[in-house]
């Protein structure tokens, strides 16, 4: 037995030192205030974020935002998680951000302290992220669920840049992504008159994707995540990285970077298994190698 137990520890200290997010314990996550996170899914490999500040209508706050980051900073680390979900309530996904936070902050502390800056982690996540959207995703909550990679609405979600209401404009990116999803029209008239859009709406302006029922639009959005989740980390970020690219490159420099990632998957054991996998009419094993 003593042979046995010194046999094991020798394989699991190189197996600690090369490979040590195996031995990490992520259920042991830091305490919040704004926010509620669990794992969700049958296999526990989506991350789940819900905005917790229903008084406010989860206006979003600096902590809030700084819970954000954390929570998406240790399921970027957790090789469990294949998939992100952000939520908030069925009446409000964000109503927008904090006004009484920053009514008093000056053009000094603004672009001095390059306020709003730390809000944009959600778009730099390698892992995809699903917004679950419900009731109001006004001002900063429309910018937090366009920053994520796929939005499924509510059938009573509102979505809104009302800043222009409030003597200002979008600041977290919403002048950049809602033009670059429902088009310079609509954009324009959203932003410039402060108006809001319904579900269907924003559907068939190519804001999101799916329309759900209320009571069902989380669950649908982890079910989406489980899909995704089921596939290679390494490649769907890939994929992810290469559709990214669409917004941000040329024609021919996006067919560049598309080839590049392409050609990058034959260094792959993922590629390897997943065409194996078909060839052989059996379920690919991925191991996000």
């Amino acid at each position: 037995m003593a042979a046995l137990c010194r046999g094991i520890f020798r394989l699991a200290v190189p197996l600690y030192q090369y490979h040590p997010a195996l031995f990490r314990d992520y259920s042991a996550g830091p305490s919040y205030q704004y926010i509620l996170v669990e794992h969700r899914g049958q296999s526990q490999s989506i991350g789940f974020i819900q905005l917790n500040r229903p008084k406010a209508l989860n206006a979003l706050c600096d902590g809030l935002m700084t819970e954000i980051n954390q929570a998406l900073d240790s399921f970027e680390e957790n090789p469990q998680i294949g998939a992100i979900v952000i939520t908030g309530s069925e009446k409000a996904f964000a109503a927008g951000a904090d006004i009484k936070e920053m009514q008093n902050r000056t053009f000094q502390e603004c672009y001095g302290g390059s306020f709003l800056s730390q809000w944009n982690r959600v778009s730099t996540m390698k892992k995809p992220v699903i917004a679950a959207v419900n009731g109001y995703a006004l001002g900063g909550g429309c910018e937090l669920a366009m920053m994520c990679d796929i939005i499924y609405a509510g059938e009573k979600a509102q979505f809104g840049q009302p800043e222009i209401l409030l003597g200002t404009i979008p600041g977290a990116g919403g002048t950049q992504r809602l033009t670059r999803a429902v088009g310079k029209s609509l954009a324009m008239e959203m932003i410039l008159t402060g108006e809001r859009i319904n579900a269907q709406e924003a559907k068939e302006a190519g804001l999101v994707s799916k329309v759900y029922p209320v009571d069902r639009v989380v669950d649908e959005a982890i079910i989406c995540g489980e899909k995704i989740a089921q596939n290679s980390k390494l490649i769907v970020s890939m994929a992810k990285e290469a559709i990214n690219g669409a917004f941000e490159l040329s024609l021919s420099e996006g067919n560049r970077l598309e080839k590049r990632l392409f050609h990058s998957t034959f260094a792959t054991d993922d590629r390897k298994e997943g065409m194996g996998a078909f060839v052989e009419k059996r379920k690919a094993n991925f191991k996000d190698q």
